[in-house]
Parts: structure tokens; sequence; C-alpha cells
């Protein structure tokens, strides 16, 4: 079973998770809604992994870190898109209340960034596997840093694109062809 994990301020069901539910179908793919804080979302997640028979883990954006963290004690291969690398640093700027795609209030506190500098990982272990997508048309992250990050791992850089990820679901078969040889 496949696990989606979002990014800041999106929902379960969007672009990507609808193209993986109509690829992989409704009762391959679990979409969580998950809660604003990364230590609420990394609990939830863990919840998910620990009671569902989950094998394959896909982050978009914050999602990406979140499945990076995951994998410090899971071991779940896992594929990132356009993954936030050490958001920590990223979300410095977005300190203050912001709304998530169902019109929730939530804030960004020095609290909410210590959380994701504390599940933010130095070394990636040689035992993990990660296939990790990106554009480097990204406005909102450098795919510089996550090609550094990510380099000893299965790494795809397209020309263009922008942080949505154009065209997920051409990497669909791809993503399926990658799960059978690393689940």
């Amino acid at each position: 079973m496949i696990l989606f994990i979002h990014g800041f301020r999106s929902c379960g069901l969007g672009q990507k998770s609808q193209a993986l539910i109509d690829h992989f179908g409704r009762d391959e793919v679990l979409t969580p809604d998950l809660p604003n804080h990364p230590k609420d979302a990394a609990d939830a997640l863990t919840y998910l992994i620990d009671t569902h028979p989950i094998d394959l883990l896909i982050g978009s954006s914050l999602g990406g870190h979140l499945a990076t963290y995951l994998n410090q004690s899971k071991h779940i291969p896992s594929v990132l898109i356009n993954p936030a690398v050490a958001p920590h640093s990223l979300l410095n700027d977005y300190l203050g209340e912001h709304e998530d795609c169902h019109g929730n209030l939530f804030k960004v506190t020095q609290d909410y960034l210590e959380v994701l500098q504390q599940q933010y990982r130095n070394d990636l272990s040689s035992n993990e596997r990660y296939l990790v997508l990106l554009q480097t048309g990204d406005e909102t992250l450098d795919y510089r840093k996550a090609a550094a990050y990510y380099a000893d791992f299965d790494v795809i850089v397209e020309q263009g694109g922008n942080h949505r990820f154009e065209h997920f679901e051409q990497h669909l078969p791809h993503i399926a062809e990658w799960r059978k040889q690393h689940g």
C-alpha cells in the first residue's frame, strides 16, 4: 500500500494523489489530510504506517522531509517529489498565521521550526531507498539542494517544470517499476 504525504498548506487529495489513485487503485493508496504541525503530522503518519501494510511512501515538498524523517526508523522505500531538504530554514520567513487547503488557520511558530529542525537528518543511511524527482523550474525550492542531499540515491532531474511537479502522471509507470525493484 502507498502512503501519500502532502506538503505545507496542502491536503491529502489533490492532483498528485488523484493520479496515484487512478494509476494504482483506490485500495492501494492512502491520502490522509495531515495535521499542520510537523510533530502531529509525524505522529499521524507513524500511526498509519503501524496500522496499514505500507510498502511505499510518496512525499511531496514538506511531505518529502517527513518521509525522510520517518525512514530513520521505518526504512520504507520512498519517492520524493521536489522534497524540502531543510524546511526549518526555508519556513523561517513564514512565521505567523497561514491557511491550509481547507481554510483552517494555523501558525508557524518558533516551536514549529524547532520541531522541523529536530526532524532534520544530517546523514542518510545506505540501506534507505529513495527515488527523488526534481524539476529545475521549482520556484519554491532550490532543486540543487535536494540533488546534493540525496546524491547517493536514485535522482531524476528534469529541466523546467515547477514546484507542483508538472506531468507527474508520466512518472507513474517508472514509480511502479521502482517500487517492484525496491519493495
